[in-house]
């Protein structure tokens, strides 16, 4: 009587099985590219939907990064207008001026006396006539002090302006800031609105990808139940499925980079007539290619976080009969 022959399982090395780890990722990454390009009308319309719903975060994130430098060329602009007391001569207020220069947190300094003053309202107001009729200046000289870029912010040059008010020269001081505080509290409030919106966003494309996940596990229930039967791990079942959603993310982030290229070259020469208006030369900023990086890698992680929910839910509701 002849035995039956036992089979013998040969066991791989360490590296062996490392190199099949991956071999065997790389064929299901490569396979579930080819269930997209199976049904490209499908595939396409789900990853224009990711594309879309990225890509309104996305271009609120360029819309603040534009906002902030905006405001940051503005800070640099920032001066204060010191009004000089009537009494004052004019030997002492160049030594006003020469102290003023001295301070760490003063860039440049400029003075207008009394008569440049009234000469430049008499052609800016349009009132000249009217004016040659005052038998006295009413006009004050004023000092112009513009701030280093430590000390150009709003709450900078309050501070600067407080130190200047102290100069017994000075009747009192002004600083035109308050539109540059307006912007920045939009801004600040378009940072909040970025983060609300890409929060509800992101809920969106998980829940896109687990539905679309959960579609493509029921189109494929018998082929499941087969793979349980004959033994298949419940990681090779899913492997798969993670990495379409990979790729759906994958994908929806290029588009939505792509959207956002469209709308900044579409916005960027009304944005530079409006900005030539204040005299600036700004350009509109689109995403660099590390933001495009964290973009994809941010649908990639929601592509495969929505397949894993809707994966680990509906595998395991699947058992062959």
């Amino acid at each position: 009587m002849s035995k039956k022959p036992q089979l013998v399982r040969s066991k791989l090395p360490f590296s062996g099985r490392i190199v099949m780890f991956f071999i065997r990722h790389i064929q299901h990454a490569m396979a579930s590219m080819g269930e997209l390009w199976r049904n490209p009308v499908s595939s396409l319309m789900t990853m224009a939907v990711l594309g879309v719903s990225l890509s309104l975060p996305a271009a609120l994130q360029v819309l603040v990064k534009n906002a902030e430098a905006i405001t940051q060329s503005w800070n640099s602009a920032a001066e204060i207008s010191l009004f000089i007391d009537d009494a004052r001569s004019e030997k002492t207020i160049q030594s006003l001026i020469s102290r003023v220069k001295v301070y760490s947190e003063v860039s440049e300094v400029h003075y207008i006396n009394r008569d440049q003053a009234l000469e430049e309202f008499q052609r800016l107001s349009g009132f000249g006539e009217a004016i040659s009729y005052l038998e006295t200046n009413p006009l004050p000289a004023v000092v112009t002090v513009t701030p280093t870029l430590k000390y150009s912010s709003p709450t900078g040059a309050r501070e600067l302006l407080k130190k200047l008010e102290q100069e017994p020269e000075v009747s009192f001081g002004r600083l035109d800031i308050e539109w540059l505080e307006r912007l920045q509290a939009v801004v600040r409030l378009l940072e909040r609105t970025v983060l609300a919106i890409a929060a509800l966003l992101v809920l969106a494309v998980v829940l896109v990808i687990g539905n679309t996940i959960r579609l493509a596990i029921m189109n494929r229930r018998t082929e499941i139940e087969v793979m349980k039967l004959v033994g298949a791990t419940e990681a090779f079942i899913q492997r798969p499925f993670l990495y379409t959603g990979i790729w759906y993310g994958v994908i929806g982030g290029i588009l939505a980079w792509i959207i956002i290229n469209i709308l900044v070259l579409y916005l960027d020469s009304a944005l530079a007539e409006l900005l030539g208006l204040y005299g600036s030369q700004l350009q509109m900023e689109t995403l660099t290619l590390v933001e495009l990086g964290q973009l994809v890698c941010l649908a990639s992680f929601l592509g495969w976080l929505g397949s894993y929910l809707s994966v680990r839910q509906h595998l395991r509701a699947i058992e062959p009969s």
